[in-house]
């Protein structure tokens, strides 16, 4: 039986885009979404005409009891997760003297909280076999910093410690855990800030000349969830067409 992958947040972006990514590599998906209903039984449909296992459950990711609810769903229907890639994130275009309580709590919670619920949810099955991936999808604005977006930055700069952190510890029970850091990605998510001067400006200082796709994305999440890739940990693969380099 092929391994089965949980994909949090993958009705759209680029979660969607690794669902499908996954998928086509011969494994068994799970996702979560949290309003996106339609599209998801759309994804659902169309993977399990191409003959592939797929589940799809709701779940609000800041929320404890609602990532345990999910992950019961998918163990009865599916059996236990073998991948999880924390995709599920929000962003926010606020100037920092306007960041509110609320905003910074909101922000922490989805993109850092979250995560950190479902690996530690998730972590004595793949210890337990010996075996595991663990792919946190950070962004370059957890390396470089956010102008407009100090709350985001701040998350993902601390989901790539996270992620690192894990590795550390649990590297030597056969779980690797990676970040992968997009840069400028061509996304619902993406379009309203690219579709402003500032953000075509931004399109033509990328040294690749061009947006990443989510298939981009999809294809360093395949690796990384590989047998190929079980010396890689501790990693953050940068998918940034060349905006940033890290040493």
């Amino acid at each position: 039986m092929s391994k089965l992958a949980f994909v949090t947040g993958g009705s759209r972006g680029i979660g969607r885009g690794v669902v499908y990514s996954l998928a086509r590599s011969g494994y068994r998906v799970a996702f979560s979404y949290n309003s996106s209903s339609r599209e998801s039984e759309y994804i659902v449909k169309e993977l399990s005409q191409l003959g592939v296992e797929v589940v799809a459950v709701k779940m609000s990711i800041e929320s404890r009891h609602s990532v345990r609810h999910a992950i019961a769903k998918i163990v009865s229907e599916l059996g236990k997760i073998d991948i999880l890639v924390n995709n599920a994130g929000i962003a926010q275009e606020k100037p920092f003297n306007t960041i509110t309580d609320d905003d910074w709590d909101t922000m922490l919670a989805v993109n850092l909280k979250g995560p950190f619920s479902v690996v530690q949810e998730l972590l004595p099955h793949m210890i337990k076999n010996n075996w595991g991936r663990i792919i946190n999808i950070s962004s370059i604005g957890g390396q470089w910093g956010g102008f407009n977006q100090v709350h985001y930055a701040a998350s993902k700069a601390a989901l790539i410690n996270f992620t690192q952190s894990i590795a550390k510890i649990y590297s030597q029970n056969g779980v690797t855990s990676n970040a992968i850091a997009p840069g400028l990605i061509s996304t619902d998510m993406s379009e309203a800030e690219l579709n402003t001067d500032a953000g075509r400006k931004k399109v033509e200082g990328i040294p690749s000349k061009r947006l990443g796709t989510v298939e981009d994305i999809g294809a360093a999440v395949v690796y990384l969830a590989s047998d190929d890739a079980s010396y890689v940990t501790g990693q953050t693969i940068n998918l940034n067409g060349g905006m940033y380099f890290s040493t």
